[in-house]
């Protein structure tokens, strides 16, 4: 019996920006963000704190993408971005 892979309301997607060349990174991130669906979440890594990223992301998002850092080490930034 062929099985499908069916998205979950609640997917988790893994977006590791250090593999992005830098300058098509901010494109290819809002991208992302774009094909979310609501309840979905894009795990997203990166070497450094993106904070301008994140207030690009307020004004052109809003309160429709959560964001939430699940870590802020040095050299390693996470942070999920979900989508209300």
């Amino acid at each position: 019996m062929a099985q499908f892979n069916i998205l979950q309301p609640e997917a988790i997607y893994p977006f590791d920006a250090r593999c992005v060349a830098k300058r098509f990174r901010h494109a290819a991130i809002f991208g992302a963000l774009d094909a979310l669906n609501p309840g979905e979440t894009m795990h997203f890594m990166n070497d450094h704190d993106p904070l301008p990223l994140l207030e690009q992301m307020r004004q052109r998002y809003g309160e429709t993408v959560e964001i939430k850092y699940v870590s802020r080490e040095p050299e390693l930034i996470a942070i999920n971005f979900t989508r209300r």
